[in-house]
């Protein structure tokens, strides 16, 4: 009896261990989705071979560490200086250099920061997209705020493009501090319940938050490509969402979320006992491998009906000093070379370098049915 006693007192104390470490890095919120994932994943489908989109996503912010202006410049020079030779020594599938998209905030607007950008945009190196950070924030100043941003970035440096259709401007989003349609459960670093239908209003077509593990502004359904519709008075509208498919595509108010790769990593373990979380984050602590650029893929970010195109993207704070020197010192190289080896030069696999615009176009034409 005793005996009985002590095995269900270890069960219970192991069982709590589990939970507290859970708990600790907000994985209650998706460890379910992901294991049922894992266990019964989507089949792939479709002929021809397995086409890779790779996404870099910058939340590219010059004055991180709330640095002066010369500081700020001084970042982005050496961008500007050091990026393009090591880009253009990489080709993708299809013949083309690495792309590289700047999510640029709002807050940290610097007109020669943005002319730099804007010139290497011009000669082929990626695009500017939207990024903003704020708290405390209203739905009405949020609409002003990104409708005079879009504009700026169009009208004065040529960024941005207008929906052939409408003539709006029209772009992707990043949030900052991950806390998309006020997903932190204290409100803060955001503020806008119903972030989600702004956003829609002001040209928004496709976000790229998520994942954001291990905060707890995290989702429940993660690995995905789906569309989310904003709900008036409610908060964290995209933690669930409809599957993109082909044959389908959005309906009125809804935005589509392109989510990175969210899964346990368990060849690079910390103290050799827990899975680190791979969320696709590229820094100085957390270095391209090719065993991270494995799982990436692994993690089947598609659409429905299409399988046989996967969508990885990964995420960056480039302009962060640390992270900068790790990517113009190797990283890059790793980065690149051991995506061209997994799917450029891998019979079977094709791989295509893509901006986030240019990833949410090939989504919207394989869900209307356009695989060319």
């Amino acid at each position: 009896m005793m005996m009985v006693f002590l095995v269900l007192a270890l069960l219970a104390f192991a069982a709590a261990a589990i939970w507290l470490t859970l708990r600790s890095r907000n994985m209650q919120i998706w460890i379910g989705p992901y294991l049922r994932r894992a266990l019964f994943g989507r089949r792939r489908s479709g002929d021809g071979p397995v086409h890779v989109y790779f996404c870099f996503a910058d939340h590219y912010e010059p004055f991180w560490g709330k640095v002066d202006t010369e500081t700020a410049r001084a970042r982005v020079a050496r961008w500007v200086r050091e990026y393009p030779p090591l880009a253009l020594r990489h080709r993708d599938s299809d013949g083309r250099s690495p792309q590289h998209s700047f999510f640029y905030p709002e807050e940290e607007y610097d007109a020669q920061i943005l002319e730099w950008l804007s010139g290497m945009c011009r000669d082929g190196h990626g695009e500017v997209e939207v990024h903003l950070h704020h708290d405390d924030d209203t739905a009405d100043n949020l609409r002003h705020t990104l409708t005079r941003f879009k504009s700026l970035l169009h009208e004065k440096h040529g960024l941005l493009r207008r929906d052939p259709d409408t003539g709006e401007i029209v772009y992707c989003f990043i949030h900052g501090n991950w806390a998309l349609d006020n997903s932190r459960p204290d409100g803060r670093w955001c503020g806008v319940d119903n972030e989600i239908s702004v956003l829609v209003e002001t040209g928004c077509r496709c976000d790229m938050t998520m994942p954001s593990a291990p905060s707890d502004t995290q989702t429940s359904k993660i690995n995905s490509i789906y569309f989310a519709h904003g709900r008036p008075g409610h908060r964290k509208s995209h933690d669930h969402g409809r599957d993109a498919s082909v044959g389908d595509w959005t309906k009125d108010g809804e935005l589509l979320l392109v989510q990175g790769p969210l899964a346990l990593n368990w060849q690079e373990r910390k103290l050799g006992v827990m899975p680190h979380i791979e969320s696709g984050e590229i820094s100085r602590d957390a270095p391209p491998t090719l065993n991270r650029a494995r799982l990436w893929a692994d993690c089947g970010v598609t659409i429905r009906g299409a399988e046989n195109h996967v969508f990885v993207k990964v995420h960056t704070h480039g302009a962060e000093d640390g992270t900068t020197e790790m990517l113009m010192n190797g990283g890059f190289e790793r980065l690149w070379t051991s995506i061209e080896n997994l799917y450029r030069d891998r019979p079977g696999y094709a791989l295509h370098y893509v901006t986030a615009w240019e990833m949410y176009r090939k989504i919207n034409a394989l869900c209307h049915g356009l695989r060319g």
